[in-house]
């Protein structure tokens, strides 16, 4: 109990291999959340196997990695939460506790905006926008709760432009992108056989906003609102939220919000339209 999250580098050895998923600990958010200790050790991409772990209720875990980035698998949450399926949960004795949003949180960056307000549950909603036919302007709201995280979020896979793929291949990075892992598009056709949703693109934005608002260290009660928003974005609205002691609090959970912990069957992961 009280462990977190963390992140154990199995490959290193010679230095501290141990990297609590915390906002704190943040180094990078340019293509993906990067978490860096003091001793300089790293892993990337932790944020869909951080939002499987945040929607199942799991709020500790060592996760033993033997290499610097997690594996994208399909670019979404569906595997990792195949996987904590496949071993169980434990439900431990000692209560769990929540972060509470008290007041207000706002944080602008041109036209990327994220918002964190009281409520009494978690709730993620998401806003974006592309000049791009095919994805265009969307939105979603998401009650935060395993059931809909399950038929509604963990499916959606994160997604790029081809033009940026290559680039980024040229520069010698995203050598294993293929269209097995991420929604590629071009134009405004997708490469890929099919989306799982019309609303893929902006479910997953959600996605990652539960993995990273997930480096709080707490489940979140509280309703986010992200615009155009990203990794920065997100680490950037919790930085301001610790920085203002009178905006959260901790909470216990009530037995019965604590039974999102508790090991039961689950309903297939599935899309829904």
């Amino acid at each position: 109990a009280d462990t977190g999250i963390v992140f154990i580098r199995s490959d290193i050895s010679d230095r501290d291999n141990r990297l609590p998923a915390r906002w704190d600990l943040v180094a990078d958010t340019r293509l993906c959340t990067v978490l860096k200790n003091a001793a300089g050790v790293s892993v990337a991409t932790i944020e869909h196997i951080m939002a499987a772990f945040v929607a199942l209720g799991v709020d500790n875990a060592e996760v033993s990695i033997d290499g610097p980035e997690v594996p994208i698998m399909d670019g979404s949450s569906a595997d990792f939460i195949t996987a904590i399926d496949g071993v169980g949960r434990v439900a431990l004795q000692s209560p769990r506790r929540a972060l509470k949003i008290r007041k207000p949180v706002h944080i602008k960056d041109g036209d990327k905006e994220v918002f964190l307000s009281p409520a009494d549950e978690a709730f993620f909603s998401f806003e974006i926008a592309f000049d791009n036919a095919l994805i265009g302007r969307q939105k979603f709201s998401h009650r935060a709760d395993e059931a809909h995280f399950r038929s509604d979020i963990s499916f959606a896979r994160t997604f790029g432009f081809l033009h940026e793929v290559e680039a980024l291949r040229a520069m010698g990075l995203a050598r294993g992108g293929s269209l097995d892992n991420a929604i590629v598009i071009d134009g405004d056709t997708v490469m890929n056989p099919g989306l799982r949703s019309p609303t893929e693109f902006v479910r997953h934005k959600i996605l990652d906003a539960i993995g990273d608002i997930g480096l709080a260290g707490f489940p979140l009660l509280g309703h986010y609102h992200g615009v155009k928003a990203g990794h920065a974005m997100n680490n950037k609205a919790l930085i301001a939220l610790f920085a203002d002691a009178d905006a959260w609090e901790m909470v216990e959970l009530t037995p019965a919000s604590q039974n999102a912990a508790q090991p039961r069957p689950a309903p297939p992961v599935r899309a829904r339209t």
